[in-house]
């Protein structure tokens, strides 16, 4: 478990994927991505960290994904085969808000 604060940024240990922290609970949570924890952007993967298949659903680049509560957002800056979760959820990418209408 980690405290997140906006601005960090992260890596996945078993694949590609990056994400920067947009909006962090208070509290510590576990951000994990392919099965595996989350871990800082300058840190190396620890050695033989696999991809868990039941967790790679893919990240998209550029995408915002959000816990159920929206007290966890984070932004994808780069594309990967594992998918984010927090604790025992799956993060899910944040829709676009709808435009009031022109009547």
């Amino acid at each position: 478990m980690a405290q997140l604060k906006p601005g960090m940024r992260l890596r996945s240990a078993v694949c590609d994927t990056e994400v920067m922290v947009i909006q962090a609970p208070a509290e510590e949570v576990e951000l994990t991505c392919g099965g595996a924890a989350m871990i800082p952007h300058d840190q190396d993967p620890p050695p033989g960290a696999t991809l868990d298949e039941g967790a790679a659903d893919g990240t998209a680049l550029g995408k915002r994904y959000v816990n159920a509560a929206g007290t966890l957002e984070v932004l994808c800056t780069r594309a990967g085969r594992g998918s984010l979760r927090c604790g025992d959820e799956a993060l899910q990418v944040k829709g676009a808000k709808p435009l009031p209408a022109s009547d």
